[in-house]
């Protein structure tokens, strides 16, 4: 086994700490593990290295999932008040539960984890309760991302007070827009353009953007793709955030450390001479990611923008 010390990832601490106390009895057989939040708190990581630790403990075999009560340790069925067979007694008050807590729920897993970890069931396990009362407040997954788009938007309203002329008010739009898929990337998985979210508070941005271009002479055509170019243009660049996320908790390296680790291999692939021009940008300092990726590109699309309303 390797050893674990300071330089190990903080996941890989967390399930030796965890393997430990199942090793050593302190977690016997149909006991509960720390849930995802527990460890968050007891180890102050992020949601997803919680969800990682687990994920490695289940792939061990050390630990299973139990519908409306987490993960326990592998063995017997849970026995005991909270768990198992007495576990529908406890989670009772699944009668109260509200849409609203639903949804707040299913964010917090999509934020922490992505959209691959959300499901009904897993929403009911964090809720305590069956997965069958869900139902009573969601139709189904479609419905519930709806109203995760919607949610979404509306906890980042559109100012009140607009910024004279059309440029300042599309660009704010578009940072309102980008700083809403920073906060939660899944969001960019779920925005279609040509089938679109018919959520409240994601339309207000579309009348936002329209009403910016009201009086400067374009025709309905040219106004719509323009206000559906910028929105994709944020919503695209905004694809490569979950990726990103992801990438660096799989590696443990942030962009730049990842970039360097790759040295080597880019110096193998310039030295026969084939890519010349790519060989000269990577010994200038060019600082390429998905910030500067939004930013260039938003400033181009306003450009563009302009010469359609100068002309």
């Amino acid at each position: 086994m390797a050893q674990i010390d300071e330089s190990t990832p903080p996941y890989l601490r967390i399930v030796a700490e965890l393997r430990r106390r199942i090793t050593a009895g302190e977690l016997g057989p149909g006991d509960r593990v720390p849930s995802t939040r527990q460890i968050v708190r007891e180890w102050g990581v992020a949601m997803a290295t919680a969800s990682r630790a687990l994920t490695v403990l289940r792939q061990e075999s050390l630990v299973r999932a139990v519908p409306g009560v987490g993960m326990v340790v592998t063995g017997a069925e849970p026995t005991g008040p909270g768990r198992g067979a007495r576990a529908d007694v406890r989670r009772g008050p699944a009668q109260g539960l509200t849409r609203d807590q639903v949804v707040r729920t299913a964010m917090e897993i999509a934020d922490a984890e992505g959209l691959a970890a959300l499901s009904m069931r897993r929403i009911a396990t964090e809720l305590d309760v069956p997965t069958m009362s869900l139902y009573r407040q969601i139709r189904g997954k479609e419905q519930l991302l709806l109203l995760m788009a919607d949610a979404a938007f509306a906890a980042h309203r559109l100012p009140q007070e607009i910024p004279p002329g059309w440029r300042a008010q599309l660009e704010l739009l578009c940072r309102l827009q980008w700083s809403i898929y920073q906060r939660h990337p899944w969001l960019a998985q779920v925005i279609s353009l040509t089938r679109p979210l018919m959520a409240p508070h994601a339309v207000a941005h579309t009348e936002w953007a329209l009403h910016a271009l009201a009086v400067h002479g374009l025709d309905p055509h040219t106004k719509l793709h323009l206000v559906a170019a910028l929105a994709n243009h944020v919503r695209g660049t905004a694809v490569n955030l979950e990726r990103e996320a992801e990438a660096e908790q799989d590696t443990g390296l942030t962009d730049d450390e990842w970039m360097t680790a790759q040295a080597d291999v880019l110096s193998g692939l310039f030295a026969a001479g084939e890519f010349p021009h790519l060989a000269r940008l990577t010994r200038t300092a060019v600082d390429l990611n998905v910030e500067s990726l939004f930013e260039f590109g938003l400033q181009r699309l306003l450009d563009g923008v302009a010469a359609l309303v100068g002309r």
